[in-house]
């Protein structure tokens, strides 16, 4: 029986935004033919580096990993990217180039993590969020395009199919908040994700 596992953070863990509503592996276990199921072991505020101790809950008979991971790392390093000061414009990119460095480094050792279950791996981006200021919805696009770089760069050096999810959830009505995906987002999520695996 194919089982698709869903790891990483709220993008699939999104339950505590959407109740009643149902949550990103509710509404992918709805669209599954007879025969599949989906498991959820993402955690909501989770980090790339909280993706090892996640595929230590993988169920033995699952088929399938999904990874959607990458906004929390972003988020956690947003105060010191927005507020660090600088003399000259040229230290912004020197301090955005360490962060993605660091990001870098604890991505690729979640996929490389994931990879070691010799199981096909379907990655996600991090999408732009619905912020209500416009300057920081800017500032956000083009950190979110920084992180995104990394992971999309992984996936081609790996061979390892990717959904870009500033696609999949770009409406206000996608968002819960302006982090979190709403039910509708999640559907649009969910459909992404069997979209993916069901044509490969």
């Amino acid at each position: 029986m194919p089982h698709i596992i869903l790891l990483g953070d709220s993008i699939f863990d999104n339950s505590t935004y959407v109740h009643p509503a149902p949550d990103v592996v509710a509404q992918l276990q709805k669209m599954l033919p007879a025969g599949w199921k989906a498991s959820l072991r993402a955690v909501d505020g989770s980090v790339a580096g909280n993706v090892a101790g996640q595929l230590a809950r993988v169920p033995a008979d699952a088929t399938h990993l999904v990874l959607s991971v990458g906004g929390n790392d972003l988020l956690n390093r947003s105060e010191e990217m927005l507020h660090t000061p600088v003399t000259m414009s040229s230290e912004v990119f020197l301090l955005l180039a360490g962060v993605i460095d660091a990001f870098d480094s604890s991505y690729r050792r979640a996929v490389e993590a994931c990879l070691v279950r010799d199981l096909p791996l379907t990655v996600c981006t991090i999408y732009n969020g619905n912020f209500a200021d416009p300057e920081f919805q800017t500032m956000a696009r083009v950190a979110v395009t920084a992180f995104n770089d990394v992971i999309l760069r992984v996936a081609l050096e790996k061979g390892l199919r990717a959904i870009d999810l500033r696609m999949v959830c770009a409406a206000p009505e996608d968002y819960a908040n302006p982090i979190e995906p709403s039910a509708v987002g999640g559907e649009k999520i969910a459909r992404a994700v069997w979209r993916v695996i069901s044509s490969a």
